[in-house]
């Protein structure tokens, strides 16, 4: 069967032979919008530990925590290869030498073939761009923008701390050095109606980037952003499965179609999420979405 758009398989099909998995590293490093550095608190939506792994553990070392992670999906696929994520918090903040040693550790463990590292478009200096360039000439390299979305009155609300024009300058020098590149997005940020986040698409259709991830808005409890629509500061649109299905087909039809697509959705611990609860898995989401737009 056809596929309806490309995925992050098919993109990882171009560039490896083989079974690649990315396994997520918590590096201890902080984020620029909560140490001060350019804003404290952070974004309003964000537990950061939502994001990590069970096998991801701060208090481990790079080495140990890629080990405990080729274990944890080594009983599916023996022979895989691996790509080390620098998911939690932002995966550039820190001094350009701590960088090379870590990310250093990382190339050095058997199986590991590139990098992954998330991080923030204003934490790109050009320095560190520079030897991220030269590491690709030897490995895999990409960079995973956290962008959220492309209007800047949206990025001011959630507390973003961060422009659009910084999102296209950090991928356009990204790009330019022939990494690979990618955003995230976040859809149904508080605010934005439908022709804003088709707006949203539309730019990002434009860019030099390869791939793209978007999940649904989740309230988490603790965050600004739960306090914020409890106190009846600001409102949400509450998606039902099935308008967010029907949501996540119009952005297929409507991307750049030689952008891949890495996720729809995203899934915190139960124990945090307040909404959705929609009681599906990814899997099972990109299932559904696949059928429908068959």
């Amino acid at each position: 069967m056809i596929k309806p758009y490309k995925d992050y398989s098919d993109f990882l099909a171009e560039h490896f032979d083989g079974k690649i998995q990315k396994l997520s590293i918590d590096a201890g490093l902080s984020c620029p919008n909560r140490d001060g550095t350019i804003g404290v608190g952070g974004c309003s939506y964000c537990i950061n530990r939502s994001f990590n792994p069970e096998y991801c553990r701060q208090l481990d070392s790079v080495a140990e925590q890629i080990e405990a992670g080729k274990k944890f999906f080594a009983r599916k696929y023996p022979s895989m290869r691996y790509l080390a994520y620098f998911q939690a918090y932002t995966g550039t903040h820190a001094e350009l030498d701590r960088l090379k040693s870590m990310y250093g550790e990382a190339l050095s463990q058997d199986g590991v073939v590139g990098l992954v590292v998330g991080t923030r478009p204003d934490c790109v200096p050009d320095s560190l761009l520079d030897y991220l360039s030269l590491l690709s000439e030897r490995y895999f390299v990409m960079i995973e923008y956290g962008a959220e979305s492309s209007h800047d009155k949206t990025l001011a609300l959630i507390n973003r701390c961060h422009t659009w024009q910084t999102v296209t300058d950090a991928v356009a020098r990204t790009a330019s050095r022939g990494l690979h590149t990618g955003l995230h997005l976040i859809l149904g940020l508080p605010g934005e109606t439908l022709d804003d986040m088709m707006l949203t698409v539309d730019r990002v259709s434009a860019l030099p980037v390869e791939v793209v991830k978007f999940h649904q808005l989740q309230i988490l409890k603790g965050t600004r952003l739960s306090r914020q629509i409890k106190s009846g500061e600001l409102d949400v649109r509450r998606w039902t499965l099935d308008e967010y299905l029907d949501l996540c087909a119009c952005i297929v039809k409507r991307l750049n179609p030689s952008i891949a697509i890495d996720r729809f959705t995203s899934q915190s611990p139960d124990e945090l999420l307040e909404w959705p609860r929609w009681g599906v898995k990814n899997y099972q989401f990109v299932q559904m979405l696949n059928k429908r737009l068959t």
